[in-house]
């Protein structure tokens, strides 16, 4: 930065100045009388690392950048520093060098306010300490704003990356996030939980015939019956490939049966369509397991499963109980 007078000297008036306005500027004139006005040119960093102060724009602008990125870089600006506005009232209030960068974003003037003048205007200019405060609780006000926004923000992405993209449905780091919370609720309330696995039947074989694309779809389908087909407290999952998981809380063993053998009927009837076209209908089989004494999560799916392979073993498009032959819904005609 150049010198390019003290402030006595400049033709800017004090009454442009946020931190004055309404204020005694005759005392306030006298305090800043000697402080530097510097010129800085476009780009320039103007932040002082070393000393706290207030830098107060005269004329130009200044970005200020967070603490943390590289100065070399363009600045991720998170405010941006307008004529007659101040920054770096934090830093002598703390006593502590702002860790802030600021740059000046076009040829600027500013005048450079020391922490020992800055205090005196604080203390002895009547009304500068009130603007002060005016000015902080504006600050807290808009990073409070900034900072709810982040925080939907973040939300939205995290629900993103808690979906399965091609279904909807949720996915497997949601399932497991979710699903040990689920059966710690199941216990401490004392009422079941079931969950239902399903496997669309001989899906390779669908893929290989009528492509990747139209077997997407077909998931998409079975998607589709799963979402329409439960309760809002009910929970669908991709597990993986061609499986999904329903998670029925505060629901039997039987119950979950016949809420399965319901989505069975429904994914057999359901059609898949490749440019207006149907494809022959799909099944899928199902295992029921309900939430046992001293049971985990990981041992639940595991009986589910093992239910799942049993229905697969029998013929498919039907569904299994934990391990025991529960009601089978005979195959359909054909399967793809």
């Amino acid at each position: 930065m150049k010198l390019l007078s003290n402030f006595a000297a400049s033709s800017h008036r004090l009454t442009d100045l946020q931190l004055l306005r309404d204020a005694d500027v005759r005392t306030a004139g006298a305090l800043l009388a000697a402080c530097p006005v510097m010129l800085a040119d476009a780009g320039e960093i103007v932040s002082d690392a070393h000393r706290p102060r207030l830098t107060i724009v005269l004329r130009g602008a200044l970005a200020v950048q967070a603490d943390g990125e590289a100065p070399g870089r363009a600045p991720t600006v998170t405010a941006k520093i307008l004529p007659g506005e101040s920054v770096g009232e934090q830093s002598v209030l703390d006593d502590e060098p702002d860790p802030a960068i600021l740059t000046a974003l076009e040829p600027s003037e500013l005048l450079l306010v020391g922490a020992d003048v800055a205090w005196r205007l604080i203390e002895e200019a009547d009304g500068v300490a009130r603007n002060l405060l005016r000015l902080l609780s504006f600050r807290i006000r808009a990073a409070n704003v900034q900072l709810r926004r982040r925080q939907k923000l973040g939300e939205f992405y995290r629900q993103l990356s808690m979906n399965d993209g091609l279904t909807g449905l949720h996915n497997r780091a949601w399932l497991n996030d979710m699903l040990p919370r689920l059966l710690g609720t199941a216990r401490q309330t004392d009422r079941p939980l079931s969950i239902v696995m399903l496997d669309i039947d001989h899906f390779k074989r669908f893929n290989d015939r009528y492509g990747h694309p139209q077997g997407d779809q077909a998931l998409r389908m079975a998607a589709q019956v799963l979402a329409c087909a439960l309760r809002p407290t009910d929970y669908a999952v991709r597990y993986g490939g061609e499986e999904m998981m329903v998670i029925l809380p505060d629901t039997c063993g039987s119950v979950a049966a016949l809420v399965a053998q319901r989505l069975c009927e429904r994914v057999r009837q359901a059609a898949v369509f490749t440019d207006g076209t149907p494809l022959p209908h799909i099944t899928a089989s199902f295992g029921v397991a309900s939430l046992a004494p001293g049971q985990d999560e990981q041992a639940l799916i595991a009986t589910a499963d093992a239910a799942l392979y049993r229905a697969k073993s029998a013929g498919r498009d039907r569904v299994e109980v934990d391990g025991s032959a529960a009601a089978s819904i005979p195959p359909a005609a054909s399967a793809a």
